[in-house]
């Protein structure tokens, strides 16, 4: 048992050093229908003062890149630079090529497939036995935005495939199930789609680790969510010895580790990462893996490298 605490006030220093040009490539920053705990604005401060490189903010329900860019603009001493991506779920209109060659036009960084109204979520959510952060009653439930029609990809799907593999966007998976990921991201290297982030593999999609070694043969990051690691996230559901398995899976350099936080009543991003950092050290890994895992990959990934 990792007594994470001690670990974080013995490691601060290597924590520190660690975290500085790292890249958060899933943060759930604010403003937004479901309760945020912070909003992009302040998270680019407290990132900024850790020393941060990159974040990339996540939103259910809208692209984020209008805000990024106006803070871009507007705070040039921030040295956290702000992105953001789509996700294509119901209120951006679900399989929609427009909404996605705006998103790269405005230097988005990521299109998530549908995560709330993945039928894939919409299964899970029936014997889940707890309601997604991002549920709200605000506005109508969800409904499934599909990929396939009679057995094939839906036009609009493959329209979105070669608009990522012409930008240069990262495609991520969201909450579709580990099957179709297969086999969108087949089809996505067919078409010269070149970053693949296969999102928490740990939780809702149903990936075994055979799956896990097949996705990224196919040459795609494995996303962890820190939110289901860190000790004292309320949304804990794996233990320490299970992220060792995770990452050693495909190894730390096909893993990325993202804070996934930002919601109320919870880790803070900054905590969640450094609480990951700790957490990484204890199990044995070197600073290098470390730094690979929240660093180098996820800013291989969005475009910062290379």
């Amino acid at each position: 048992m990792i007594d994470i605490e001690t670990v974080e006030r013995e490691e601060d220093a290597r924590i520190t050093e660690i975290l500085r040009g790292a890249v958060d490539p899933h943060v759930h920053s604010g403003p937004s229908i479901a309760p945020r705990a912070i909003d992009h604005l302040d998270l680019a401060k407290v990132y900024s003062e850790a020393g941060l490189r990159a974040v990339v903010t996540k939103d259910h329900d809208y692209s984020g890149v209008m805000c990024a860019r106006m803070i871009r603009n507007h705070h040039p001493e921030l040295t956290t630079k702000v992105y953001s991506g789509i996700v294509l779920n119901n209120v951006v209109g679900g399989l929609n090529p427009y909404g996605v060659e705006h998103t790269a036009a405005m230097d988005g960084r990521i299109v998530w497939l549908p995560t709330l109204a993945a039928e894939n979520h919409l299964e899970w959510e029936k014997t889940a036995g707890w309601s997604h952060p991002a549920a709200t009653s605000k506005i109508r439930p969800a409904s499934a935005v599909p990929l396939f029609e009679d057995g094939k990809m839906r036009p609009e799907l493959l329209d979105i495939l070669d608009v990522v593999a012409a930008t240069g966007l990262a495609l991520a998976s969201g909450h579709i199930h580990v099957s179709e990921t297969k086999q969108v991201f087949a089809e996505a290297r067919k078409r010269r789609v070149e970053r693949l982030i296969f999102t928490h593999p740990e939780d809702i999609v149903g990936a075994s680790f055979d799956d896990m070694k097949e996705i990224a043969e196919m040459g795609a990051y494995a996303e962890h969510s820190l939110a289901f690691f860190a000790e004292g996230s309320k949304f804990r559901n794996r233990t320490d010895e299970e992220l060792r398995a995770f990452i050693d899976c495909v190894g730390p350099e096909r893993t990325i580790l993202a804070s996934d936080l930002g919601q109320v009543g919870t880790l803070t991003p900054i905590q969640g990462m450094r609480r990951g950092i700790a957490t990484c050290l204890a199990l044995g890994y070197s600073d290098a893996d470390v730094r690979a895992m929240v660093a180098t990959n996820p800013a291989t990934v969005i475009g910062l490298e290379g």
